[in-house]
């Protein structure tokens, strides 16, 4: 007998990068599919340092139940780290911390949306956040993204037209695009936004990883309380801790706090007080400097190799921070099709249809430079440009 499924269960799919994956084991394959840290970049002997000093001092308490809101010393590190990063006045009592901000996601879903809401997305926009919402059966407007940020005349159009409950975003590098919105986009949009009742998500796992030009404001500082942050330890410290949070003021922060004691009581109280320990005894922000200074090599060795190999035809974004870049081929080629030809070749990238809503076919790509070193990354963009080229020859003569 078949299990009788929830209906919304229907249309939710396995993630498409989870699946690419499998394909990347093999050793001989070059992968610029996964949204992976370089794990040169992680903390390891530091990580193991905070570790034992944690069991060591306060051990029995650390492998304890704790609060569903996390370890206050956390969230009194991460507010402070606010007001000096973006001069954000926080309260540590409006933040959650989560697992990973991908379940900040998951805990906003629940709290926000009914079936049929209308809620609004970027085109393309992370397919996370896709995934995550979509468990929630909302209708989707996605509003395209241009070089600067968000189309502002679309976004007044569609607010004004649906009246959606969120706008969820990801201003600073986009996934996966690449693309910043400039501070003049963000504060047009804020002044669209507050004609209306949409709550702003601002996801923001890669605002620190900025290694050219200069940091923007956070939305939060035109919106104030109309934003929600999402924040993340994994690309600063390490994705393995699965520590993330969101910011909220108290009138939302109470129904996640109750959504997330729904779904896990609280997130690992151990991975709190370690990563809490190794923010203590080390200079994050030397640390994350290290980290800049490594992606800006590798996204500078894409950049000129894409320059170097691609077609003329193709255009790619040149982002100045973040850990990838948006490949567009010209119209009518896949990327899905692409993908298949590349993986023979063994290379891989994320083609561009999950990053978009009922739309498939897509003429766009994803890549990914910061998991590989600049060898790979050059003998990659070398063997993708070939089957590019093979690929839109047989095209033209077909």
């Amino acid at each position: 007998m078949s299990p009788a499924f929830a209906d919304r269960m229907t249309n939710i799919h396995k993630s498409f990068i989870r699946e690419i994956l499998k394909v990347t084991v093999n050793p001989e394959v070059i992968s610029f599919a996964g949204g992976l840290p370089n794990p040169g970049s992680f903390p390891v002997e530091e990580l193991q340092e905070a570790t034992r000093k944690v069991l060591e001092s306060d051990g029995s308490n650390a492998l304890q139940y704790s609060t569903t809101e996390g370890y206050l010393p956390l969230r009194e590190y991460i507010a402070a780290r606010y007001l000096k990063r973006k001069g954000l006045s926080i309260n540590p009592d409006d933040i959650l911390i989560t697992t990973g901000s991908q379940q900040g996601l998951d805990l906003l879903g629940k709290v926000f949306i009914n079936q049929d809401d209308d809620i609004v997305i970027e085109r393309p926009g992370y397919l996370g956040a896709i995934q995550a919402l979509a468990v929630f059966e909302p209708r989707f407007h996605a509003v395209q993204l241009l070089d600067d940020g968000i189309d502002l005349d679309r976004l007044a159009k569609t607010l004004k037209e649906s009246n959606p409950k969120l706008f969820y975003a990801v201003p600073n590098f986009q996934n996966p695009s690449g693309i910043t919105y400039d501070s003049a986009n963000r504060e047009t949009a804020a002044g669209i936004l507050r004609n209306h009742d949409t709550i702003f998500i601002e996801d923001d796992p890669y605002g620190e990883l900025r290694f050219m030009g200069h940091d923007m404001p956070s939305m939060k500082t035109y919106l104030g309380d109309n934003a929600v942050l999402l924040g993340s330890f994994s690309k600063i410290v390490a994705p393995g801790m699965r520590l993330g949070w969101v910011c909220a003021k108290p009138e939302i922060m109470d129904k996640l706090i109750v959504a997330k004691q729904a779904a896990d009581l609280h997130t690992n109280y151990f991975s709190q007080r370690v990563v809490h320990q190794y923010l203590v005894d080390n200079d994050l922000d030397s640390h994350i400097q290290k980290i800049r200074a490594l992606y800006k090599g590798q996204r500078d060795c894409m950049v000129a190799a894409i320059e170097r190999y691609f077609p003329e035809e193709i255009t790619s974004t040149k982002p100045e921070g973040g850990m990838f870049l948006w490949a567009t081929l010209p119209e009518g080629v896949s990327s899905l099709e692409l993908f298949d030809l590349a993986a023979r070749e063994n290379v891989a990238f994320v083609p561009g249809d999950p990053f978009y809503v009922n739309e498939k076919g897509t003429n766009t790509m994803r890549l990914n430079y910061t998991n590989s070193n600049e060898t790979a990354i050059e003998e990659g963009i070398r063997r993708l440009a070939n089957v590019i080229k093979r690929f839109m020859a047989g095209r033209r003569n077909g």
